[in-house]
């Protein structure tokens, strides 16, 4: 059985560091493509950053400039962080691997920002 599991949220200050994990099992993802999305309240889901196969990656307009995504396929891991917390970033994330038909989600953690 297919797992995701986020990991990493909570409470952040303001310009401080976060850095979530999602964990796959059940199954080999390295083929994977991964994507962080996030929700904040009362908005519609916003793709953060996605990472390919080989560690191609790209990030939408609210990732661009201070999230990092990376992987580790050894692991069927992958990892979002950043150095500069802002208010806005405060939302649930979600973690998504798809592979043409294939398409697993997490059920998000939590991410509040405090001043």
């Amino acid at each position: 059985q297919v797992r995701i599991v986020e990991s990493g949220g909570g409470s952040v200050q303001t310009g401080g560091s976060l850095r979530l994990s999602c964990i796959a099992s059940g199954g080999n993802f390295s083929s994977f493509l991964v994507r962080w999305y996030r929700q904040a309240p009362e908005k519609a889901r916003e793709e953060v950053a996605l990472i390919g196969e080989r560690g191609g990656t790209y990030y939408g307009d609210s990732g661009k400039g201070r999230f990092v995504i990376s992987r580790d396929n050894a692991k069927n891991a992958v990892y979002l962080q950043t150095d500069s917390v802002q208010p806005e970033d405060a939302a649930v994330y979600y973690c998504n691997f798809a592979s043409g038909p294939l398409d697993y989600w997490g059920r998000g953690i939590q991410v509040s920002v405090s001043s």
